[in-house]
């Protein structure tokens, strides 16, 4: 009997793309069974590949616009546009991620967001007054305040005072929605210095510096927003990216921090993939402790669960904690890998070991009948 199966995974990062994991995946199944229906649902988190994944969907046009990366460089940066004219979507990682930088470049007291204020403002400048922002994959650690300065805030550096009177006054006809997948505050052990800055190269001097520079900053801000959102869950998201935006609440129509897993399923339609579906099968770099923290696999095995369809989640690498993330779910986990090697074996492997595992699981399915 024919089956209708959906691929609905995140990236493999620093490998492949989501779209090239469901393609991947579609690929080795074919193999073994040829007369199923496969539907791509290719996802991603709010962090970098979100953009290849909600491209991937239809419905929009990419486009691309002189910006900065974290450290000043001049770069072309992309952002999509819905076919209508009245959408964007903008990845903070196109413009400001990490991965703009080499391990050497990494500038954790110097990398600003400014890049992105100039995407959103091309935006702007087209007419789109909504706006989804994905604020994964950063490589700063600035409180947003590059973004802010793109967007018309003026800050004193003599005074340590900020000025929201110069702010553009298109943002009041601007919805915001920020896709952003943590909890932590602006501040302290929990905060974004602490957190977040050891990835992006800051030792544990630097740590403290970033935590004692973005508390003036957030003295400064708040005081000139009259808003105070230190403690504001997702302030400390993305370099404190989350409490900047958070502080021009007021200046916007609306704005919104929504779960990038769960935004980026609406977009795509994942609930109406899934219905008639017999089976989905998602996955993502590793299946491992941090899936149960609201990772892509566990979103779209939630969905399952919901809509009454079986679930498979594929990992690059597996461990136990991944799989006992998902058991509850139902969720039964297969590990892509074919033997022992290292991460960078597997990475260069590229899309073949993903097929080989699309086409093990179909066959396994065919022996049930």
């Amino acid at each position: 009997m024919a089956w209708s199966v959906v691929f609905a995974p995140d990236s493999f990062k620093g490998s492949l793309t989501s779209v090239d994991v469901a393609a991947a995946l579609a690929r080795g199944w074919g193999r073994a069974r040829p007369d199923d229906t496969l539907l791509l649902a290719p996802l991603a988190d709010g962090g970098e590949g979100t953009l290849v994944a909600i491209e991937a969907a239809g419905g929009w046009e990419p486009q691309t616009v002189r910006a900065t990366d974290p450290i000043g460089r001049p770069i072309e940066a992309r952002w999509l546009r819905s076919a209508d004219g009245r959408r964007a979507f903008v990845e903070l990682a196109a413009a400001s991620g990490l991965s703009r930088l080499s391990a050497a470049e990494r500038d954790p007291l110097g990398a600003s967001t400014f890049g992105t204020g100039e995407v959103l403002l091309a935006a702007i400048e087209t007419g789109v007054r909504r706006i989804t922002l994905g604020i994964g994959g950063s490589a700063t650690n600035d409180g947003g305040e590059g973004i802010l300065r793109a967007l018309g805030v003026r800050f004193d550096p003599s005074t340590r005072a900020a000025d929201l009177s110069g702010v553009d006054p298109r943002l009041a006809e601007i919805d915001l929605r920020i896709a952003c997948d943590v909890t932590n505050p602006l501040l302290g052990e929990r905060g974004a210095a602490a957190t977040y800055g050891p990835q992006k190269g800051a030792g544990p001097d630097q740590v403290a510096e970033l935590d004692r520079r973005l508390a003036r900053y957030a003295d400064a801000l708040e005081e000139a927003a009259g808003r105070t959102e230190r403690d504001s869950a997702g302030a400390g998201a993305a370099g404190g990216t989350g409490f900047g935006l958070l502080c021009l609440r007021d200046r916007l129509r609306s704005l919104e921090l929504v779960p990038g897993v769960e935004l980026v399923m609406d977009e795509t339609d994942l609930a109406g993939k899934l219905a008639g579906a017999d089976l989905v099968v998602t996955g993502e770099g590793r299946v491992d402790a941090q899936t149960a923290f609201g990772k892509t696999a566990l979103g779209v095995a939630q969905r399952a669960a919901a809509a009454g369809v079986p679930c498979i989640a594929v990992g690059g690498g597996v461990t136990s904690e991944g799989i006992a993330a998902l058991a509850p779910l139902g969720v039964v986990v297969v590990p892509v890998a074919e033997g022992p090697g290292s991460v960078e074996d597997a990475m260069a492997a590229g899309a073949a070991p993903v097929e080989r595992c699309g086409e093990r699981i179909a066959r396994l399915i065919s022996l049930g009948g």
